[in-house]
């Protein structure tokens, strides 16, 4: 989720940046130990993920596994839509990857980009590359595609003829692309970049220099990025506070003000169309026989929780020669664009969405029950407890998720 934000020096007296950059690389952990939970209970499949990620014996929240469901949801429909658009012959940049198992889902759905690259954190990256290793379920498709017997690179990094992971920080953009370059990125393909979570960790002037050279290096190009949203209420200042406290700063938390400074950050770096949507919005669009059946899965007794958090997240979209894919730009930028294609089958999935509509979703106010009572002092915005915000009193159950 984070990314190259998460070059990391351990010095007895870290910098505030190497700190922060400590932190970010924390979020990694968690949303992999979040994505490994929903799927182990059955929210979607994925047989990869088990390889990469430990499952941890602590159950999280319903409205938490709801909210990767859809995250994931969305970004794989966006990704098939791109690649059903170019037939496949593109190339995916996932910038801050983690422990991210799309090449392989993609593999197996014979849906493949001519190559698949990700970048990370020079640790992630080197926890990632001794998983692929050390484990042929993992391995052996990659050198299924390769032409070689065995592997190239290092600790930093593992290149093949299909897919290529990477060591670098999303900051220092010359050696990103420098490195990018050695394992074979084509600037004449079209091109998807991804990220989720990442550039709210980068300051606004650092991830507008991202999106201004990704909007350069591709003459045709897709932008999918997952972030935060609505940042200046009150449960968006808590969820700041919060991460916080754990040394992760939002240092990029400026453009997640609305989905309008969302599509604004690419609009005005060099994209030609933007698109964005709150979480909630989508997940009232997604096939409502698959939201069935994952709300079957648990009992979600909070739905007011589950739009509190689901409308704190938004995905957004952003395509430059988009009519080169086929398409006019402006179908790209109308709502849900890409998915114009109702009907026509990627992977064995229809591209339909939903048009049931939720209620307008509601924002109570986030007090402890017990300080109304009269029986705490301490303010509602207490230290993580196991991923949840949570008051300090015991007195109490309010708990809102983190992410």
């Amino acid at each position: 989720m984070a990314t190259n934000l998460r070059t990391t020096t351990f010095n007895s007296c870290p910098s505030s940046t190497e700190t922060d950059d400590e932190g970010v690389q924390g979020t990694c952990e968690d949303a992999s130990i979040c994505k490994r939970f929903a799927v182990s209970i059955g929210y979607w499949d994925d047989p990869y993920l088990q390889h990469f990620v430990r499952l941890c014996k602590e159950r999280k929240a319903p409205e938490i596994n709801r909210g990767y469901f859809a995250r994931v949801q969305g970004i794989s429909q966006l990704i098939k839509a791109f690649l059903q658009k170019t037939k496949c012959h593109c190339q995916i940049l996932n910038l801050g990857a983690g422990m991210d198992t799309t090449f392989w889902i993609l593999k197996d759905q014979d849906l493949l980009p001519d190559k698949y690259f990700e970048v990370d954190f020079p640790l992630i990256v080197t926890r990632k590359v001794h998983s692929i290793r050390s484990r042929p379920l993992l391995s052996k498709p990659i050198l299924e595609l390769h032409s070689e017997d065995s592997l190239q690179g290092d600790g930093h990094m593992l290149d093949s003829k299909r897919y290529a992971i990477i060591g670098a920080d999303l900051r220092d953009l010359p050696t990103l692309e420098e490195k990018l370059k050695k394992c074979n990125m084509n600037a004449q393909l079209p091109t998807l970049l991804v990220t989720e979570c990442v550039l709210v960790y980068m300051t606004p002037e650092q991830s507008a220099n991202l999106i201004r050279w990704a909007a350069s290096s591709f003459e045709t190009a897709m932008f999918i990025s997952y972030e935060q949203v609505n940042m200046d209420d009150r449960f968006g200042q808590i969820m700041i506070e919060n991460l916080r406290r754990r040394q992760c700063d939002l240092a990029g938390v400026e453009p997640c003000k609305s989905l309008e400074s969302q599509k604004e950050r690419f609009l005005s770096n060099g994209w030609e169309t933007a698109s964005a949507m709150n979480m909630m919005e989508l997940y009232s669009r997604l096939p409502q026989a698959e939201v069935s059946r994952i709300e079957s899965l648990e009992f979600l007794d909070e739905l007011e929780l589950l739009e509190q958090l689901m409308t704190h997240y938004c995905l957004c979209w952003a395509t430059r020669g988009g009519s080169k894919l086929g398409t006019v730009p402006s179908a790209f930028a109308s709502p849900w664009g890409p998915f114009t294609l109702q009907g026509t089958s990627v992977g064995g999935h229809l591209l339909t969405w939903s048009t049931q509509k939720l209620r307008p979703p509601t924002l109570p106010e986030l007090t402890c029950g017990a300080q109304s009572a009269g029986q705490a002092s301490s303010p509602c915005i207490p230290p993580p407890i196991n991923g949840f915000l949570g008051c300090r009193c015991t007195s109490c159950s309010c708990l809102l998720p983190v992410k």
